[in-house]
């Protein structure tokens, strides 16, 4: 099982190794803080993945005692069957609406018992939509720090205003600095990848798919940068 499931110890650790060649390279540069942001967040979603595998007991306890209250009172009551009422010739409407009354009723009860099963679901469900806001936002703060990283700038016929943003000069630290950005947006759709593991549910997968997509696509934009550098 080793190879068949993302391990979140190994990504939290290449997420560590990326920032420490970031640092080397490009020690003054903000990316340098960008992966130790990715390094925190991939510690605090993980451990938050592996807790979601967890079932919540103190719900499927309360779900538990709220379906045995309810069938004790439902034998209480008497609502089961009028069974003392179908002997009777003249009692027959009357048994027919005590049965209608209790079809209806193990009908909502059903449902209710099914609502309660899938609260479970709508609250982890909750837990990892929020989770994945905060990845959703480090990756467009990832993609920001690659903006301005245009191979255009090497040309030498290239002029820069008094507004422009500072450059990298040199092709192999530019390319280099394009690939630490695709490899930070990899490791974010590992890390969101860690909940679709961790939670069986078809709108996690979709969520963390988005996740994965946004990341994928902002990726290849990279590399058509890389690629224009190495062209030249």
């Amino acid at each position: 099982m080793r190879y068949r499931t993302l391990d979140p110890e190994l990504i939290i650790e290449t997420a560590e190794r990326l920032e420490e060649r970031i640092g080397e390279r490009f020690p003054e540069a903000g990316l340098s803080g960008v992966a130790g942001e990715l390094v925190s967040l991939s510690r605090d979603l993980a451990r938050a993945a592996k807790e979601l595998e967890a079932p919540i007991w103190w719900l499927r306890t309360l779900i538990v005692g709220a379906f045995v209250a309810g069938v004790l009172v439902f034998l209480f009551v008497g609502t089961i069957l009028p069974l003392d009422r179908i002997s009777g010739a003249d009692d027959a409407v009357q048994s027919v609406q005590g049965i209608e009354a209790t079809i209806n009723t193990v009908i909502l009860a059903v449902l209710g018992f099914l609502a309660l099963i899938r609260t479970e679901e709508r609250i982890k469900r909750k837990k990892v939509f929020r989770r994945l806001h905060g990845l959703r936002s480090l990756i467009h703060v990832i993609d920001m720090h690659q903006l301005t990283k245009d191979p255009a700038t090497l040309s030498a016929n290239f002029k820069p205003t008094s507004h422009s943003p500072s450059r990298i000069s040199n092709a192999a630290d530019l390319a280099r600095y394009l690939d630490y950005c695709s490899e930070m947006l990899s490791i974010t759709g590992k890390i969101a990848a860690l909940f679709a593991q961790s939670v069986n549910d078809d709108v996690v997968v979709d969520g963390v798919n988005d996740i994965e997509n946004l990341s994928s696509n902002l990726s290849r934009k990279i590399w058509q940068k890389i690629t224009l550098i190495e062209n030249r």
